[in-house]
């Protein structure tokens, strides 16, 4: 019949190199020997004592860890610092541009709505990817060099103490969400609009020939307006410089759509076959008009907006 004893010994042993099991195994008998005899010295009984001096050696692997220097850990606190902040670093931007690339592409491909689900659904899956091989990773340099130190702290590694941000990071977001969708709308109005033909076609809503230049040139200058979001983000804050670059990209977007419109090359020709206002020169010049006046509003409360934040948070 197997005794408390042993079954600790067995259940301690299995966690050890076979090499050095016999000689742990002898150490530790003789160690709970030795304590089992002075409690029963002292007149405890030999069961009691056992059951006691197997509670206070505590749980096999746990001593089985400390015979074999193995740590129970999956990340130290050698690495854990070093881990966790490059784990928020990559997790602060990598899954977000992922995501982002993911709804284009999907909206370009006529997917509608459903590329947001993707695109979210893609975000979260980098990010489980990037946690899990980044934690593989330290854990296998943990292993692999367990006398590894790493250099020691000192006080030029103290933060600057934190700033007031005058841009707020959902002000951030909601632009760069904003500027997504008007990328992703231009490829996707081409494949599928709300206007069709007589047999179901899709009429895209601009002029199909803008895609020969103008509609490339107005992504490129939206995809730099998502860089400037960001970049402005890191600032914290608006500055003059910021102020004229955002000028140039509002201005740069603005001033070619207020041109194709008023010289009414802006919109797609089929659409007077399906809507017949627009089949009078009259009504699409003066959509023209009403366009190229809300690309020049936007501009002009754009900067006049921008200023006032640029000179409060100047001062």
């Amino acid at each position: 019949m197997n005794t408390l004893t042993d079954r600790y010994l067995a259940a301690t042993l299995r966690s050890v190199p076979a090499e050095r099991r016999d000689e742990i195994a002898t150490e530790l008998r003789a160690s709970i020997e030795d304590m089992i005899e002075d409690r029963t010295g002292g007149g405890q009984h030999t069961a009691t004592a056992e059951r006691e001096v197997l509670t206070e050696l505590g749980n096999p692997d746990l001593l089985a860890s400390r015979y074999t220097d193995r740590r129970l850990q999956l990340i130290g606190p050698t690495y854990y610092l070093v881990w966790l902040r490059l784990l928020k670093l990559l997790l602060s931007f990598i899954p977000a541009i992922v995501g982002t690339v993911v709804v284009v592409v999907e909206v370009a491909q006529g997917n509608g709505f459903g590329a947001i689900g993707r695109g979210i659904v893609v975000a979260m899956q980098v990010g489980v990817q990037i946690t899990f091989w980044l934690t593989l990773t330290f854990a296998i340099i943990e292993r692999a060099q367990p006398g590894t130190t790493m250099p020691g702290w000192t006080v030029d590694q103290l933060p600057d103490v934190p700033t007031h941000r005058d841009v707020s990071l959902a002000d951030t977001v909601a632009s760069v969400a904003m500027l997504a969708l008007t990328i992703g709308y231009l490829p996707f109005q081409h494949y599928q609009s709300w206007v069709h033909d007589t047999d179901g076609g899709n009429i895209p809503i601009l002029d199909p020939a803008l895609w020969s230049f103008w509609l490339p040139a107005l992504i490129v200058v939206l995809a730099a307006s998502v860089v400037f979001e960001i970049v402005k983000y890191r600032t914290g804050r608006w500055t003059w410089p910021l102020f004229g670059v955002k000028g140039l990209l509002d201005v740069a977007f603005a001033v070619p759509v207020a041109w194709l419109a008023l010289s009414d090359r802006l919109l797609n020709p089929a659409l007077a076959d399906r809507l017949s206002w627009l089949a009078d020169q009259d009504n699409r010049d003066t959509l023209g008009v009403v366009i190229a006046l809300s690309a020049a509003g936007v501009v002009v409360w754009g900067l006049i907006d921008s200023a006032v934040k640029t000179r409060r948070q100047t001062r």
